[in-house]
């Protein structure tokens, strides 16, 4: 079986609810990602903040030095480290994220995006492409 584990990104890069939402926006910028998780004290998930979110910024020119935490969507849906990558999979097709967040004990571990296992599977493929030669 195919596991979250061995197609995710680990310890992704995290903020938290008080982050102003213009370094947030650096650090995706920065990094080259279109969202980030926003972790609470312990580690846990608390959220997303995604290109999408930030959009939201061009409405109102008065929120320079709002937090992470007006912008952010609180509702993720987030897998274990042990879960198949076929239910990500089946998760990414029904639903319009690119992204979710895995964890192992409750707390963030890692990030599995659209493109990771776009990847993983281009990978599958030339391991048996170099196998059968």
């Amino acid at each position: 079986m195919f596991k979250a584990s061995t197609a995710m990104t680990s310890s992704p890069i995290a903020v938290d609810r008080e982050t102003c939402v213009y370094e947030a926006i650096g650090i995706m910028v920065k990094n080259d990602v279109t969202g980030l998780p926003v972790v609470n004290a312990d580690g846990t998930v608390a959220g997303v903040i995604s290109e999408k979110d930030v959009l939201k910024l061009l409405y109102n020119a008065k929120d320079h030095d709002a937090t992470v935490e007006h912008f952010m969507t609180e509702d993720v849906v987030t897998f274990d480290e042990d879960d198949s990558l076929i239910d990500i999979t089946e998760c990414f097709i029904a639903n319009s994220f690119r992204r979710v967040f895995i964890t192992s004990g409750g707390k963030i571990s890692g990030v599995i995006s659209r493109r990771d296992i776009i990847r993983y599977i281009l990978n599958l493929r030339q391991r048996k492409q170099t196998s059968v030669r």
